[in-house]
């Protein structure tokens, strides 16, 4: 599981901080969490394949995640893209998008799909044989999500010289792979635990931001191996969180805490500060397994 983060900052871009964006590879699936603005530059930049995005997720309706969205479209149809794209987002995304291309006269030249959300419950949004996609409400000044992903499980790994000892033909093999038991070539029952062994651990991934302090989503998240959660503040202007519906460094450790999650990565910084190193120094304090996103940082889970 990989992360590649565009964009880490709130409110407004600035000359060497980007808003919300980030890439999600897992499970063979490239996904693209919120598009703030700029986001095609980090893309390019970060040498990140425009082609191999088929899914783009929006957490809510507020500019710096989604203000580059539009823009990320046009590009792909100046690249005469042919894939389908999929975007996933509060209801009225459509309309925005659709409006802006309208009166620029610039339809798509490939299939644009967009799946509006209106849940405040937790719903699957996306699903195939690798990876689910749930939405995990949030509670911000406007309807939010965000989003979980969760690998799915791969194929066991075989022992071939158990598998041979037990004379198990080889056109059995895949299916053993499959958690199938097989019937050997004497016509014995062998169970598939005896000659393979569970395959790697899929990983998981939850995604919030934006939103303020919000025990509910810990059944939704818990024990995921890393979870982002929005650090807008630090402790010293908690008042700062409640009144604009964000969370403090020390807020989003507490979930974690209490999710029991792997790893915390905290992102979504004000810029009314001059460094970052407070934030992971605040939330250790409470959970201790924390790391920082940074523009154009690339983490290997």
């Amino acid at each position: 599981m990989k992360l590649s983060i565009l964009g880490c900052y709130s409110a407004t871009p600035r000359t060497l901080n980007n808003t919300t964006s980030q890439v999600l590879e897992i499970n063979s699936h490239m996904f693209l969490i919120d598009c703030g603005e700029g986001t095609q530059v980090q893309l390019r930049k970060h040498k990140i394949k425009f082609n191999q995005i088929k899914h783009i997720f929006i957490s809510h309706l507020h500019g710096d995640h989604f203000f580059g969205l539009v823009g990320l479209i046009s590009t792909f149809r100046l690249l005469t893209r042919e894939a389908d794209l999929h975007i996933y987002g509060p209801k009225g995304i459509k309309e925005i998008i659709t409006l802006q291309m309208k009166l620029a006269d610039s339809w798509t030249n490939y299939n644009l799909y967009f799946h509006e959300l209106t849940s405040k419950a937790s719903e699957v949004i996306f699903e195939d044989e690798k990876v689910t996609v749930s939405t995990i409400p949030l509670n911000h000044r406007i309807y939010t999500n965000g989003f979980l992903f969760k690998a799915k499980k791969g194929k066991r790994k075989l022992d071939i010289d158990a598998a041979e000892k037990a004379n198990i033909n080889v056109a059995y093999y895949r299916k053993l792979t499959q958690g199938f038991d097989v019937v050997n070539e004497h016509g014995d029952t062998i169970k598939n635990a005896t000659v393979t062994q569970a395959g790697k651990k899929p990983k998981s991934y939850a995604f919030c931001s934006d939103t303020m302090y919000k025990e509910d989503i810990i059944p939704l998240i818990k024990n995921v191996d890393v979870l982002y959660h929005e650090s807008t503040f630090l402790d010293k202007h908690a008042h700062l969180a409640l009144k604009t519906k964000h969370s403090t460094a020390k807020e989003a450790a507490t979930i974690a805490s209490k999710a029991n999650v792997g790893n915390l990565l905290l992102g979504h910084y004000s810029t009314r500060y001059d460094g970052i190193s407070e934030f992971k120094d605040e939330a250790k304090t409470v959970f201790e397994h924390v790391e920082l996103s940074e523009d154009g940082k690339t983490f290997n889970f």
